[in-house]
């Protein structure tokens, strides 16, 4: 059974996200999309941020979510999956590493109001956000074919790294 619906608050945040990324998008991000598909992605060679990128849409049965595509790469940065709990901490991680937005003002303060059970992990991802070096204005765009161990060492401390390799 799918643990969605053995959660009704997790369910209302999901509906929230689904629903305000449209709104999101239209109204405040004025900047071109990539016109980068995940066949695209799943193109570029072994090891890139492209290649896993691709495979991360893939698995999961998405799209790039167009002008907000590098969300997905910060997922595939950090090894956070896409459950809500995982989609609130993400956005706490990118709060602690400097990233400013209505949006991640809003889905972190709901999900810390309508999910604290996870505060301790909210808290720690703010942590590791705040310790990495900054990642959050990069290009990713530009960055789809460099190594993605090579950008995690950049960013990442190696305590860090252990925990987004498992």
């Amino acid at each position: 059974m799918n643990n969605l619906a053995l959660n009704p608050r997790k369910k209302l945040i999901e509906w929230l996200f689904e629903h305000s990324q449209k709104i999101y998008t239209r109204m405040f991000k004025k900047h071109k999309p990539w016109g980068v598909y995940k066949k695209d992605l799943l193109k570029y060679p072994n090891g890139t941020l492209g290649k896993y990128l691709g495979e991360f849409l893939n698995k999961n049965g998405f799209e790039l979510i167009s002008k907000v595509e590098r969300h997905d790469a910060y997922h595939v940065l950090t090894g956070y999956g896409i459950k809500v709990e995982d989609e609130i901490a993400l956005q706490c991680l990118c709060f602690g590493n400097g990233k400013r937005s209505i949006y991640l003002y809003g889905a972190m303060m709901l999900g810390i109001i309508i999910l604290p059970d996870y505060i301790s992990y909210y808290w720690k991802s703010y942590n590791i956000g705040k310790q990495a070096n900054t990642f959050h204005c990069f290009d990713f765009k530009k960055l789809l074919h460099t190594s993605i161990e090579d950008l995690r060492t950049a960013i990442f401390t190696k305590k860090q790294l252990i925990r987004i390799q498992k």
